[in-house]
């Protein structure tokens, strides 16, 4: 009886919890917040504006880049500085411009997520000491270039340039800045790693050393959540700290207590952190697509948004199929506990095309169409949109599961390897990466361009490339045809220092784990062939 009890009570929290999470009310949130992003992002409206994501992405209808600073880096004990998300056009963007605004929320009643709390902070100071190295090493070849000219007899005509970078370099911040909430004895557990993730940093082969020359001062971050005072006649001018900053702004209120709020015409209940885990409450709705429609929605009222929604989402899939792109149908399962059409949460779980109008009612979203080209490989990564427009390229290698319409490329100059996410098969990647090295042998021998693409251009093509750049380039990045491959035992050291420089020109790679550990696995365990294609054992 007592566990039948609890089992009533988990449900009725569950129940209870449902209704209070309901689409209207995180759109509304989430609508709410934005103002005080976009309040904060004016008072220093020169700084870059950047979602981390993928929850910052809700909060503001125009970004100026993104990133991604995962919390799990930050949380207590478990602490880490990941080379495989070194976000290094942040700092490339944040010398340029001299500092930039970062983006997330959190669901958790604090006021910022660990992502901004640590693992920013983390990044900031091992970037700064990593830079401090390296000019200490330029120094050193300074003095020994020095006394080489010293013995030759050669004038000094730079003695004070030398005695400013060594200045400079004394005068570079590379302290660890964390919140006052963090704990002493935290402080004290990170800073004892810090030495050991610069020696990483260092040894992955980013580029430290564009990085110096571009940041005229040393990261800092900045903490602003929805409680901070904020003088409006005092605002300093980003130019005048003597560090880079980079702003973390928390867009929601950290109350952690679901509030109840009433205008004029509508009454709803405040999310924090509304953004977080869109899964399991946007029904297909993306941030480009709210933002494109965002008045439509918040002005439907809780009544009528979720068909609002549904059928919008409906409309964008249908125009998107329409112009070539991957547009898959969305199902959306009414509540077991809900499941009356008189409830305004209730919608019907297929919808019909009958009487959509599709030409006007809605603004679209586009997928984004960006290619990157991996340096001078010949190589390129997109997305499916990407593909369907782009005609600069002589072979095609797609790596989604839906075929790609290529009538003006020839049966040579096109492969498609329905590979699918990790979650669905574990195999999938691995069992298609020898035909995708050996299509791109084929092509890149003959001097031929090549663009691998996925649908969103973030995991499975990255990985594909990754694949790709370790068997047959060399550590520069020059097409050797496999052969340093052949010369060398590949270490999960050497595929991060592939992925490191494969995210230097690809800014929005975020390969999954699981596909990650799967490209590891082909390239330990077999080599491609020189011949026919054919898929390693996955024993």
């Amino acid at each position: 009886m007592e566990d039948e009890n609890k089992l009533s009570i988990y449900r009725a929290a569950r129940t209870i919890k449902r209704r209070e999470n309901t689409l209207y009310n995180a759109l509304r949130s989430i609508h709410d917040d934005s103002v005080f992003v976009g309040e904060i992002s004016q008072l220093w409206p020169e700084l870059p504006l950047l979602a981390n994501l993928r929850c910052g992405l809700w909060y503001s209808p125009k970004f100026h880049s993104t990133c991604y600073f995962k919390s799990t880096d930050g949380h207590t004990n478990n602490w880490s500085f990941n080379t495989s998300r070194l976000n290094l056009h942040v700092a490339h963007l944040a010398g340029q411009k001299g500092g930039c605004i970062i983006v997330d929320s959190t669901r958790k009643g604090k006021r910022f997520p660990d992502s901004m709390s640590k693992t920013i902070p983390i990044w900031t100071c091992v970037f700064n000491r990593a830079i401090v190295n390296h000019k200490s090493r330029m120094q050193d070849l300074d003095k020994l270039t020095e006394g080489v000219n010293s013995d030759n007899h050669e004038p000094e005509t730079s003695d004070q340039d030398a005695e400013n970078t060594r200045q400079a370099s004394r005068e570079w911040d590379s302290s660890l800045h964390l919140p006052l909430w963090v704990s002493k004895t935290e402080r004290a557990s990170i800073e004892e790693r810090l030495e050991g993730w610069t020696k990483e940093l260092e040894a992955s082969g980013a580029d430290i050393a564009s990085l110096a020359s571009c940041l005229k001062k040393p990261l800092r971050p900045l903490w602003i959540s929805q409680k901070t005072v904020i003088w409006l006649n005092e605002v300093p001018d980003h130019d005048s700290w003597d560090f880079t900053p980079i702003i973390l702004v928390s867009a929601s209120s950290s109350t952690g207590v679901i509030q109840h709020r009433t205008t004029s015409e509508f009454s709803w209940n405040y999310i924090p952190g509304a953004g977080d885990d869109e899964e399991s409450w946007a029904r297909g709705l993306s941030p480009d697509l709210f933002w494109n429609n965002v008045y439509d929605i918040i002005n439907s009222g809780p009544d009528m948004c979720n068909q609002k929604v549904a059928n919008m989402v409906e409309k964008d899939r249908v125009y998107r199929a329409q112009r070539g792109q991957n547009a898959p149908q969305v199902t959306l399962k009414p509540p077991k506990s809900l499941n009356s059409t008189s409830d305004p949460s209730y919608v019907e779980p297929v919808l019909s095309l009958d009487n959509l109008d599709i030409k006007n009612d809605i603004q679209f979203c586009d997928d984004d169409s960006t290619v990157f080209w991996l340096g001078t490989t010949n190589i390129a990564v997109g997305t499916a949109l990407a593909a369907a427009n782009t005609t600069c390229v002589d072979c095609v290698m797609n790596c989604g599961r839906d075929s790609f319409s290529a009538c003006y490329l020839n049966n040579e100059a096109y492969l498609h390897l329905p590979i699918v996410n990790s979650k669905l098969d574990r195999f999938s990647l691995r069992n298609n990466l020898a035909s995708a090295v050996n299509f791109a042998k084929l092509n890149l021998r003959k001097g031929k361009t090549l663009l691998v693409f996925c649908q969103n251009g973030e995991d499975i093509s990255v990985c594909v490339c990754q694949a790709i750049l370790t068997a047959l380039f060399d550590d520069g990045g020059t097409f050797d045809d496999g052969k340093s491959f052949s010369e060398t035992h590949i270490t999960k050291w050497e595929m991060r220092r592939r992925l490191v420089f494969l995210c230097k020109f690809a800014i929005k790679a975020r390969p999954s784990r699981g596909n990650l550990k799967q490209v590891y696995s082909f390239l330990s365990g077999g080599r491609p062939s020189s011949h026919t294609p054919s898929a390693p054992s996955t024993m």
